[in-house]
């Protein structure tokens, strides 16, 4: 395998690429794609003079990526990795007074992931916790004393015991442990408990004098259960709890304003509290009341928020259709402004009140996401500069933001990716790829492997990402297009933005393909059902009959407004389930089509992609139907990620292009092959 060019694991420090003057750019492949660093989680020290944040990287031989937790200088420079476990660290959160990093790991003997404490100034990561389960979301108290966390109930020692001699016949669905808020404090390692009971804690948030903690408690801690979750405030000790929320509407980010007189959270509702609305920003008192949108017809999607420097100020994350900012909110006056703009995309969003300071990634078509940050509503500054190997040595793909007319008239956005060859005048083939969710939305970014359009522009095909109707950032009437009937505008919204393509001159309608993942995987399943004008497609666990599926997803709550109801209650709309079932219309399929899904997927189970197989093989339709072990909803393992590249790409020249594909192989495997034919 190649060496990763961003440091020497050895000598522990960052070594920036260096363009080589005059050296020609080329294409990136598949290995390069994968060996793509992850940065995350960007945590500025207290007085903003360095920068934590993750580092993953390819390992082949674990075939998966290891995270490290690395520092740098707030001006850019020296570089550090703080870690080196074999399993990698993650979360790191200073302490109060910057001479701590507390951090997550699993090492040595470790039941689970446990909290670990090291210097800024260096030296061996300390072991703070030996919780018997895994510990999660951690935070400092602003005294610097002690650590909050949540971690699951342990197993009884009578669960223990059948456990040993396999007597472990379960309930399903009945066999989850509820999690709850622990304290641990750093002088004495003495673990408190703070909440016990019948019930789950699903996320908390410290008030910022650290008296008052604001948390989101559910009757269990399974995904679909997510609509009973309530938000609810208490004492840092767990007295004079307060329930503020009472409907069937996910919340998330409950915070107590600096005052803490009010909440604000997050849902995916109106003022009503119904449901499937893109996700708007409410307020409630702490001491109990009702909660109230704050502005009510906000046009976009909320992904975060944060209270001010005071409680007149709420910042927000933004998603904007094909773009996401961060905006500053007038709680008094109810407006709103933009305090970035960009074709990118943000993320790892934090915001320090005492310093007024942002500090984001911005994730673009030639950048991944360093790190930059930005003091109240002056410029933005770049950190971190992980990714600048990459438009240096690389030859990277044109991204543009196109629109159209759907077949109703109502304007759609989405984006473009030209061929690295591309000129204009030529027709190109084209791949249609179809965001998940499908309440989400395609924003400018660099690309990642499951998408791998820096591979697919490079063999000369453009690459399009529409944003159809039921995407997020574009008003609840675009998204709500999907309410009730799941496939009204949204596959014709696709086929409209290929057409406007290929009436602009820069599609070949003879050379189509089409793929996506989860949702994407549903629409793929959809169109070739609509339509036989795609030579080729690949289906990425995707749904097949909305039935079936319903049943055997790990989620329900977003699916039942789909289709008015569910599909076993009194007068059920099965009509609905079933008229907008790919399933419905399988024999209409000529497309040959792979089937792609994780053998554990609980999101949109195996057994769709097998109905869907078995349909499509029992027709004649040509057809592959590939299961990944070991794996869920989204593929973790770099082998098996190299494996969904190469078996797409030879399917997609087989029959859109009729050329022979030869499979990228990592390094290793492409040097053992000649040494045993030698010895042959």
């Amino acid at each position: 395998m190649k060496p990763h060019r961003l440091f020497f694991p050895c000598l522990f420090l960052l070594s920036l690429p260096m363009a080589v003057s005059g050296q020609s750019k080329q294409a990136m492949t598949m290995i390069d794609l994968l060996n793509v660093p992850s940065l995350s989680d960007p945590q500025m020290a207290p007085d903003g003079s360095q920068l934590l944040y993750v580092l993953g990287e390819s390992d082949w031989d674990k075939s998966k990526q290891i995270r490290h937790i690395w520092r740098i200088e707030a001006d850019g420079t020296n570089t550090l990795r703080m870690t080196s476990g074999g399993a990698g660290e993650s979360s790191p959160r200073w302490s109060p007074d910057g001479q701590w990093i507390a951090f997550l790991a699993k090492r040595e003997d470790d039941e689970g992931t446990q909290i670990y404490l090291m210097r800024n100034a260096g030296g061996e990561a300390q072991k703070l916790t030996t919780h018997e389960t895994a510990v999660s979301s951690i935070a400092w108290h602003p005294d610097g004393a002690s650590i909050y966390f949540l971690a699951s109930e342990p197993k009884s020692e009578e669960e223990k015991a059948k456990d040993k001699v396999k007597d472990d016949v379960f309930a399903f669905e009945e066999n989850y442990k509820h999690r709850h808020f622990w304290t641990i404090t750093i002088e004495d390692k003495q673990e408190t408990r703070i909440t016990e009971g019948d019930y789950s804690l699903r996320g908390y948030n410290l008030s910022r004098d650290g008296t008052r903690v604001a948390y989101h408690k559910a009757p269990t801690p399974l995904l679909d259960d997510g609509d009973e979750a309530e938000v609810w405030v208490m004492d840092i000790d767990g007295k004079n709890r307060v329930q503020l929320t009472d409907n069937m509407i996910t919340e998330g980010g409950a915070s107590l304003s600096p005052d803490n007189r009010q909440v604000l959270f997050t849902a995916g509702a109106n003022a009503d509290f119904e449901t499937y609305y893109n996700r708007n920003l409410f307020l409630v008192p702490a001491t109990g009341g009702k909660a109230r949108p704050l502005i009510p017809d906000f046009p976009y999607g909320i992904q975060r928020a944060r209270w001010g420097q005071d409680a007149n100020t709420i910042y927000l994350l933004v998603n904007m259709g094909v773009h996401s900012e961060i905006m500053v909110v007038d709680v008094g006056k109810k407006t709103y402004a933009p305090l970035t703009s960009g074709e990118h995309s943000l993320g790892g969003w934090q915001y320090d009140h005492k310093a007024d300071r942002h500090t984001f990634t911005i994730n673009k078509w030639d950048n991944p996401g360093d790190v930059w940050t930005q003091a109240g509503t002056g410029a933005t500054k770049q950190i971190t500069r992980v990714f600048d190997y990459l438009a240096n040595d690389f030859q990277l793909p044109t991204l543009k933001n196109i629109t159209w007319k759907g077949e109703d008239g109502v304007t759609i956005e989405g984006l473009l990716f030209y061929p690295l060859d591309y000129q204009e005048g030529a027709r190109y083939p084209l791949v249609v790829q179809t965001h998940g969710g499908p309440a989400s939305s395609d924003r400018f970014r660099f690309g990642r492997w499951s998408n791998y359009v820096q591979i697919l522009t490079s063999k000369g095909y453009a690459v399009f990402k529409p944003n159809y109707r039921g995407s997020t950032g574009y008003g609840n009437a675009f998204l709500r297009d999907m309410v009730n009937h799941y496939f009204k505008n949204a596959h014709l919204d696709v086929m409209a933005g290929v057409d406007h393509l290929i009436k602009e001159g820069i599609v070949d309608p003879d050379r189509m393909v089409k793929m996506g993942w989860s949702a994407g995987g549903h629409m793929t399943n959809k169109i070739i059902t609509f339509t036989d004008r795609f030579k080729a497609a690949s289906s990425g666990a995707g749904a097949v009959n909305w039935i079936s599926m319903y049943a055997q997803s790990d989620v329900r709550i977003y699916r039942t407004p789909w289709f008015g109801g569910t599909p076993w209650q009194k007068d059920a709309p099965t009509d609905v389930y079933w008229e907008h079932s790919p399933l419905k219309d399988i024999v209409n399929v000529k497309t040959p089509t792979l089937i792609l899904v994780g053998q554990n997927d609980e999101r949109v189970p195996p057994q769709q992609s097998i109905e869907l197989y078995r349909a499509l093989k029992s027709n004649g339709v040509p057809t592959h139907l590939y299961m990944a072990p070991r794996t869920g909803h989204g593929w973790s393992e770099l082998r098996h990620r190299l494996f969904k590249m190469n078996i797409e790409m030879e399917w997609f020249e087989k029959y859109a292009m009729d050329r022979i594909y030869m499979w990228e192989k990592i390094p290793e495997d492409d040097k053992e092959e000649p040494e045993e034919e030698t010895i042959q």
